[in-house]
């Protein structure tokens, strides 16, 4: 049953910090302990997780505020599971930042930490319209921070990193061979056949994958795809294995993976015809393929926004996403629009990756400029460009040619513009050669395409503000780097529902640094730390 934490806000008489000397009292004041109470653990809303929850019958809940505040701490300090009970047990700086005063009073077990992840996991699973639960904390905490240290948010830019997952790196014999182990152990030993026997034999994984020369992996793949053919066959004729897991999985590999020829015979696809969408681990089917930057690999992909005003003593996260990494960047800020745009940006920096026409407009709809660092797409490698043409306000006019002459007449249709120069104006000019304009019988004319018109002002206006762009979007790369040197390279838990999740709690974490490094004087614009107001003096329920 669902029930509110409130028991921190009623002080005892037994508080271990009434027993401490004055000096070591003036260095606890001064710690980031009683800033993460104030400002991150009293300002959680414990509400939204009720629906995790039995709201009539049970034991109430574990206290959410601190399961919540411990995860936070647990990526703020990259630290395990172990290590963060243990602080949580034994360290009074840890029970003063989640409104415990007495050491070693209360206590919480791993097992109801672990049910409390279990269910977030599975109502985000089970639930993927509703809000992320972490993502609504997010937001609560980065309104409080952006109040309290008067943040412009006018400014910010967006930037994705891809992660892995707990998966390892591992080549297509591999895969198929976690993927037939799984699967032959849910096999009964009266129906197993003697070739999936020899599956289970430890030196069958070995001489498959480790002794296998260059010029025989294709026929060891095939055996293996052989091999999950005749599992998926068996699993196939046993009741009650309709809609397991592993026989799931066993089917999609083998559609992803083979071919049948004219005899009927199963054979392994060629590399360039697996989906980059394809199965990638036997143990986190959400996991996708991507090459980025002549970088190859398996995993997700995470997208942030960050405030970049040079006016802000720091910059904070303002949105976040979490997506299979064959996503586009395109795609994920079509989607993130909307509450890029309820943060209160008006100018977002981009490199090129995330331009288009489309997310131009749709920003433009919503009120935000886009600035690009570079842009997608081929560039004019010789002669005049559509950039070279002078147009009207809202470029649908040519007025000039590059040459300074008006044309006679323009015209403009859906797809292109026109214009008609005479054949007199256009003889004696000096950039005839390069000129794109096709000479008729009475004139010379130029056509030129809308989106060609529209990409070479914006890679005119690029080139133009590439410095100031560059400088404002280049801090991005520090925050991915610092979130990857807190574990984001390589997550401890697999799904997309697990890894939304977890982000999450690193993203609030990154902010909460953050937030702490500005209230103890880290920046340029420091605030003096206050003492933490106490509740009056009542005994401890």
């Amino acid at each position: 049953m669902f029930k509110e934490n409130k028991r921190h806000q009623q002080q005892s008489i037994l508080e271990t910090e009434n027993w401490m000397k004055g000096s070591v009292k003036h260095k606890l004041t001064e710690s980031w302990a009683p800033i993460f109470y104030e400002q991150v653990f009293s300002e959680i809303d414990e509400r939204p997780f009720a629906v995790l929850y039995s709201s009539e019958t049970g034991a109430p809940n574990a206290p959410v505020n601190v399961i919540l505040s411990l995860e936070i701490l647990k990526h703020m300090k990259d630290i395990t599971d172990i290590d963060m009970m243990e602080r949580y047990r034994f360290d009074y700086l840890f029970n003063y930042a989640v409104g415990q005063r007495v050491l070693g009073e209360e206590s919480i077990s791993e097992r109801a930490i672990y049910y409390f992840r279990e269910r977030v996991y599975q109502y985000t699973m089970e639930h993927p319209e509703a809000e992320d639960l972490m993502l609504g904390q997010f937001r609560g905490l980065l309104g409080n921070f952006c109040k309290k240290t008067g943040q412009i948010m006018d400014e910010q830019r967006i930037d994705t990193t891809m992660f892995m997952s707990n998966i390892k790196k591992s080549g297509r014999i591999s895969l198929a061979h976690d993927v037939l182990m799984k699967s032959v152990r849910k096999i009964p030993e009266g129906q197993m056949s003697e070739s999936l026997r020899e599956v289970l034999d430890p030196d069958f994984k070995t001489n498959m994958l480790y002794r296998t020369k260059t010029e025989q992996t294709g026929s060891r793949l095939d055996r293996v795809l052989s091999l999950c053919a005749e599992a998926l066959g068996i699993l196939n004729t046993l009741p009650g294995e309709e809609n397991t897991n592993e026989k799931r999985i066993l089917k999609r590999l083998l559609e992803e993976q083979t071919k049948t020829d004219a005899e009927g015979k199963i054979t392994a696809k060629e590399n360039k015809e697996i989906s980059a969408n394809s199965l990638q681990s036997a143990y986190d089917e959400d996991a996708t393929y991507r090459t980025k930057d002549d970088v190859s690999q398996s995993g997700y992909v995470l997208d942030i926004t960050e405030t970049c005003s040079k006016d802000n003593p720091m910059q904070f996260i303002t949105d976040y996403q979490v997506a299979p990494n064959t996503k586009a960047d395109v795609d994920i800020v079509k989607e993130r629009m909307g509450n890029i745009s309820a943060a209160g940006c008006k100018d977002l920096y981009s490199d090129g990756g995330f331009y288009s026409e489309e997310i131009t407009e749709k920003a433009n709809e919503s009120g935000i400029a886009m600035h690009y660092t570079e842009m997608t797409g081929g560039k004019p490698t010789r002669g005049i460009s559509a950039a070279d043409f002078i147009y009207n306000e809202d470029n649908s006019v040519i007025i000039t040619c590059p040459g300074g002459r008006a044309p006679v007449r323009t015209g403009e249709c859906k797809s292109q513009l026109t214009a008609h120069f005479s054949k007199d104006s256009c003889a004696g000019c000096p950039l005839r050669d390069q000129c794109p304009g096709k000479e008729n019988k009475k004139d010379v004319t130029v056509r030129i395409q809308k989106k060609s018109v529209s990409s070479a002002v914006k890679r005119k206006e690029i080139a133009e503000n590439r410095e100031e762009n560059t400088s404002k979007r280049a801090g991005i790369e520090g925050t991915n780097s610092a979130l990857k040197q807190k574990g984001l390279d390589k997550l401890r838990v697999r799904g997309l529902a697990k890894c939304k999740t977890v982000c999450g709690l690193k993203v609030i974490a990154q902010n909460v640094s953050r937030f702490i490094k500005y209230m103890r004087g880290g920046y340029d614009k420091p605030l003096k730390v206050k003492p933490i107001p106490k509740g009056s003096l009542c005994p401890a329920i």
